[in-house]
């Protein structure tokens, strides 16, 4: 069973960057895309970004597409999100998963093993 932890997480002023970590236990992490969500208070886990098991293929979400990079190196068990030009509508709980079902997926029902989540918070 894979066990995800997020971090990387904190406090940014608008126009500030971050880079958040995705790190994986098991054997099933370069078998699996994955996605970065996020949530806040309220509302349903939003998806982010997504990378294909190799990494060569991306998709995002319109809000943060020319922004945000996902990426992942295998060797290390390791996933990214590069997030730029921060507004304060980034600020959320982000959190990685692992993709059960197809590539291309956003919808949080198809993935799974969840980490505790990485707060961001943008102040303006």
């Amino acid at each position: 069973q894979v066990r995800l932890v997020e971090s990387g997480g904190g406090l940014v002023e608008a126009g500030g960057s971050l880079r958040l970590s995705c790190a994986a236990s098991g054997r099933t992490f370069s078998t699996s895309t994955m996605g970065w969500f996020r949530q806040v208070p309220g509302k349903e886990r939003e998806f982010v970004a997504g990378i294909s098991r190799s990494g060569g293929n991306t998709y995002y979400a319109d809000s943060v597409k020319g922004r945000f990079t996902i990426s992942r190196d295998n060797d290390k068990n390791t996933a990214y999100l590069q997030m730029n030009s921060l507004t304060p509508e980034d600020t959320a709980v982000y959190y990685c998963g692992l993709s059960r079902g197809w590539y291309g997926s956003i919808s949080p029902i198809d993935f799974g093993s969840w980490g505790q989540g990485t707060q961001v918070t943008v102040s303006s």
